[in-house]
């Protein structure tokens, strides 16, 4: 990073994008013809209402939580994203934008089980929207860093949301599990149907039900589900 202004590859929603390493010619081009996370994007847009506080699990580049933060007007957003090499551009994308007092990021991975470790692996790939936990991919041609877990709980008592928006690369439904997500009105998350079979699809249904959440049909598209909670409390 230098104090130099940085070259800007593409706008996106109104957000200027910080020419970094990460980024191929593909993504690039995708940001500028408007489909970039689009499926995420549009969710997001089309559901989120000004004043949320809005936990972001799953960061990746920070351009969807700087869209959201953009355009949404929430009252607090706080991303989290495990791959370190990330965080610094992310950084640079929200402080580039005037977004540093509205959404932060922190370096972890979210753990729902209260019996997690301190760290876990992650895996981090060549392109950076396939690096996952080990859990969940093999680790082939892939560099193994260990990462700092934040407990849902002690992260909900930390910061309050409404709002949670997540794509963790299928660590979905683990999450799911075990979260108490009391309090919380609105989930938008990616789906990957490949990883959670069709059981699995059926226990997030149904882990979902019992905590009161209902799927927005109309919200929702194929990959990326919307659910809203008719009882918060």
């Amino acid at each position: 990073m230098t104090d130099r202004p940085p070259n800007i590859i593409a706008e996106y929603h109104g957000i200027e994008v910080p020419e970094a390493p990460h980024f191929g010619p593909g993504m690039i081009r995708s940001m500028k013809e408007g489909s970039y996370e689009g499926k995420e994007v549009r969710a997001g847009l089309s559901t989120l209402r000004p004043g949320a506080r809005i936990l972001e699990m799953g960061a990746g580049s920070g351009i969807v939580g700087a869209v959201l933060a953009k355009n949404c007007h929430p009252e607090k957003m706080l991303a989290i994203e495990a791959n370190p090499n990330l965080i610094p551009h992310i950084t640079q994308l929200y402080a580039h934008n005037g977004l540093s007092g509205l959404i932060e990021v922190r370096h972890a991975v979210v753990l729902s089980d209260p019996t997690a470790p301190a760290r876990v692996d992650f895996f981090l790939r060549g392109n950076f929207l396939g690096s996952a936990l080990t859990v969940l991919k093999m680790p082939e041609k892939a560099e193994r860093v260990s990462v700092p877990v934040l407990r849902y709980g002690d992260l909900k008592q930390a910061f309050p949301h409404s709002v949670i928006v997540m794509d963790i690369e299928g660590a979905e439904r683990e999450f799911l599990r075990h979260a108490d997500l009391e309090g919380v009105e609105t989930l938008i998350f990616e789906i990957h149907r490949k990883i959670y079979g069709r059981a699995g699809m059926q226990e997030i249904r149904d882990v979902l039900a019992r905590q009161g959440f209902r799927m927005d049909d109309e919200a929702s598209v194929p990959g990326v589900h919307v659910y809203h909670c008719a009882d918060p409390r």
